[in-house]
């Protein structure tokens, strides 16, 4: 019996260490990749100093870093008006993120149809009346809500009703109300824009302006 008692604990005090040591590196290993930065889906780290903001009554797009605006578009939002309801047309206000991105290295003015690159180019039309049916040309930046009961979820999801930031053959109606939710932009903007932000960027869609300086040289 006393054999039996000295095997166990020398088991115990071996698998015992074994364990706590396991448990010590597990516990080292979490903390770290706590603390990394997370990936976006196309490999790029988001800074998260930097992000984009829409101003609903200014019909502008401001990308900022830190307490500056780098650059800033105009842009055109839902001539139906601000809202998140599925099936509304209109453009959600509050925190977003871009979750896809579409369109990398497609030529200027290329027609998308359900995010899919038609091989097909749009003719731009640059007068204030509107002459195409809501086509999306050259890049998309699908956003995604993060207001839970705002833009997420049930039937107020901004990814689930297919709000984009995107090109438009209507250039002509840019800097006015004329879209069916999403977030309309020139095309050589959205491309400029498209090639300086990566998936996870954060997206506020806001109705009046709270900015930072512009950045000066």
């Amino acid at each position: 019996m006393a054999l039996c008692f000295d095997v166990a604990e020398r088991l115990y005090n071996l698998f015992g260490c074994v364990i706590l040591i396991g448990i010590i590196i597990s516990l080292c290993h979490s903390d770290t990749s706590a603390n990394e930065p997370a990936k976006s889906h196309d490999g790029i780290v988001p800074d998260t100093d930097m992000f984009i903001k829409v101003v609903i009554d200014e019909q502008k797009l401001y990308f900022i870093k830190g307490q500056a605006v780098i650059s800033e578009y105009p842009v055109s939002t839902s001539k139906y008006g601000i809202g998140s309801k599925s099936g509304s047309n209109r453009t959600p206000l509050g925190n977003h993120r871009v979750a896809e991105k579409f369109g990398k290295d497609a030529p200027v003015n290329t027609i998308f149809k359900s995010r899919a690159n038609t091989g097909k180019t749009a003719r731009i039309n640059h007068s204030p009346v509107p002459v195409n049916q809501d086509i999306i040309t050259s890049r998309i930046l699908w956003l995604e809500g993060l207001d839970d009961g705002l833009n997420l979820g049930r039937d107020v999801d901004s990814y689930k009703r297919y709000i984009y930031i995107h090109g438009t053959a209507d250039e002509g109606l840019i800097g006015v109300p004329a879209s069916h939710g999403c977030i309309r932009m020139r095309n050589a903007d959205v491309i400029e824009l498209f090639d300086n932000v990566p998936v996870g960027t954060k997206v506020i869609i806001q109705e009046t302006k709270n900015l930072p300086d512009r950045e000066t040289d």
